[in-house]
């Protein structure tokens, strides 16, 4: 089963901290995305491995736009 880890909010994604097939667990920092001049870390929402990754640093993201898959 797969799970999403989408954007809370739109801003600009300025630094991915994993890689894919790296192991993550609920709560660990995947990406840190800065909107309203704050930066905020964008965490995995439960435990997996990375399958995919959507974004990359620099880029410009949506509200909800998904931005990695677990598996």
């Amino acid at each position: 089963m797969s799970t999403e880890v989408t954007a809370p909010m739109a801003g600009k994604i300025i630094e991915v901290k994993v890689g894919v097939g790296e192991e993550v667990q609920e709560d660990d920092e995947m990406f840190i995305l800065e909107a309203m001049k704050m930066e905020m870390p964008i965490v995995a929402p439960g435990s997996g491995t990375v399958k995919e990754i959507k974004v990359e640093a620099g880029q410009a993201v949506e509200a909800d736009q998904v931005l990695a898959v677990l598996e």
